[in-house]
């Protein structure tokens, strides 16, 4: 995975398709291709019945143009880096930067691609990517593109609760001065506790409770388990948050009830 600094100081998280990826892609574009290709030829032969042998030539070599690089880059261009096999598989193909390719770029890749995919049979294309970090063929490294995975598989997201031996306990406790910055180091344990090691996550979820047991009153119950303890502070607090946020909403809407109500009087 690599990382892109925008101009507003926003941190990109870009990853890369791997080869397996991109190869898959790249043989249904591949198929796609020759099938347009082989049909385009059919059908000029079956209108040049009346042609001579060079013209029929001309326009086969047409229809192959057409079909291996014309098509390819016009529909790169116009999709912002997709095609049939990207859709596929997920990917597209950006510029270095992370921003979507244009013409230009669209149009350096068709050329080159066209001598590394068909004129070499995929030979020189595969040489160039399988010694690239980001799996570039010699037309990406040209127009400074890379394909990107676009299907990331979404991170589960864990809602913190309270266990049943811990709803009485934490519906009295005092929490209102946990600082938000503990809040956040512990709801980022509470998502990423399951890729943890065991005693790694044991030892973060004891140092995580001892730092909340600061701002919180009263102890919990002896024998609390640290995670559980994490879990039932931060859910409510996000409880008793979203709860405010609702009274606050009621207020605003009773205050604007009201104000409708109220006669309006001009001045004479």
């Amino acid at each position: 995975m690599s990382s892109i600094i925008t101009g507003e100081a926003v941190v990109l998280e870009l990853r890369p398709a791997s080869f397996a990826a991109r190869g898959l892609g790249l043989i249904i574009d591949v198929i796609s291709q020759v099938v347009l290709a082989i049909l385009l030829i059919i059908l000029v032969l079956m209108a040049s019945s009346e042609l001579d042998e060079s013209a029929i030539r001309a326009l086969v070599l047409c229809s192959l143009v057409l079909s291996l690089v014309v098509v390819p880059v016009t529909v790169e261009t116009l999709t912002r880096g997709r095609s049939l096999g990207k859709l596929a598989t997920g990917l597209r193909i950006v510029r270095d930067d992370g921003g979507s390719i244009r013409f230009r770029h669209a149009l350096i890749r068709g050329l080159l691609g066209f001598l590394e995919i068909y004129l070499t049979f995929g030979g020189l294309a595969i040489g160039v990517a399988l010694f690239n970090e980001k799996s570039k063929r010699l037309g990406d490294i040209v127009a400074g593109t890379y394909s990107l995975r676009q299907r990331v598989p979404s991170k589960p997201r864990i809602m913190p609760n309270a266990p049943h031996y811990l709803q009485g306990w934490v519906s009295m406790a005092d929490i209102g001065r946990v600082p938000d910055a503990t809040a956040r180091r512990a709801g980022t344990f509470v998502q990423q506790a399951y890729l943890m090691a065991p005693p790694s996550r044991l030892a973060m979820a004891t140092s995580l409770a001892t730092e909340l047991a600061r701002y919180v009153a009263p102890p919990p119950p002896p024998g609390t388990i640290p995670e559980d303890y994490i879990g039932a502070v931060l859910g409510e607090r996000r409880n008793r948050e979203l709860a405010r946020l609702r009274q606050a909403e009621q207020r605003n809407a009773t205050v604007g009830a009201r104000l409708q109500k109220l006669p309006f009087t001009r001045e004479p």
